[in-house]
């Protein structure tokens, strides 16, 4: 038996490697992105756009649909306290912020993850273990820019997006709740919703899903890329890849909570 200090000495190190790869793969691609923009050859726009497609439009449904669902739980939650205290109308309030500063952004973030993510991985990770990125590199083509460039910049472009539609439901679903259950004045509702929602709050949950779009598109990638044992293997860095995504989002939005809370004071 093996001894235990010894284990988590190499599980750690073995942490930090695939941190060290993930972050080298984030230089190389936002290097790539820089370089092709001011050389004027920046990756194909068919395939930036193909993956505009795959990870915000179609993902759009989904993530209003829990987006919206989220507000009214959140509506309904906190409704019986708030009534307690006289003050209802604050639920209003309490929907718009808690989805602007933190859950728009993480739920949006947990969704891609789960759904763009996984197949980011599964479709190199298929490409790897059928040998289709050493044959783009027996072309002279750079598997970094023609195959990672592209979801990271559609990542960084579209997870923004779909945080703000989620924003948007989350409060849509809040005002359902507190105009047709809790008997709110609609106009009054709406203006509470936005008179306590500053643009820091708004702001700071487009830096979240910033940082977000990054990391689910770097630990994607980097997983496929290094995808080894054919199907079977595929399997495993689909799985990992959420897995690793859905810590990442945890750890960055504690990171940047903490950040923008210390800030304030």
């Amino acid at each position: 038996m093996r001894n235990p200090i010894a284990l988590m000495g190499a599980a750690l190190l073995g942490s930090f490697r695939h941190v060290s790869g993930v972050l080298a793969l984030l230089r190389s691609a936002v290097t790539l992105s820089i370089v092709g923009i001011v050389k004027k050859t920046p990756s194909s726009r068919h395939s930036i756009s193909q993956q505009l497609v795959f990870a915000g439009v179609q993902s759009v449904v989904i993530v209003c649909f829990l987006a919206f669902f989220t507000g009214i739980v959140i509506a309904m939650q906190s409704a019986r306290q708030l009534q307690q205290m006289g003050t209802v109308i604050y639920v209003a309030a309490m929907v718009s912020i808690s989805m602007a500063r933190e859950l728009g952004p993480v739920f949006t973030a947990i969704v891609v993850a789960g759904r763009v993510g996984s197949a980011i991985a599964a479709e190199l990770g298929t490409m790897k273990v059928s040998e289709q990125i050493e044959a783009l590199e027996t072309l002279a083509i750079d598997p970094v820019k023609f195959l990672v460039v592209p979801r990271f910049l559609a990542l960084l472009i579209m997870l923004p997006c779909l945080t703000i539609f989620a924003d948007a439901m989350g409060i849509v679903g809040g005002f359902i709740v507190g105009v047709f259950n809790l008997g709110l004045d609609p106009y009054r509702y709406i203006r509470v919703s936005f008179e306590f929602l500053v643009w820091k709050d708004v702001w700071t949950g487009i830096v979240k899903s910033l940082c977000f779009a990054a990391a689910i598109g770097m630990i994607s990638c980097y997983v496929g890329l290094n995808t080894r044992g054919g199907a079977e293997g595929v399997g495993k860095s689909t799985t990992l890849s959420v897995v690793a995504s859905f810590i990442a989002i945890i750890i960055i939005d504690c990171i940047l909570t903490g950040i923008f809370f210390f800030s304030q004071m």
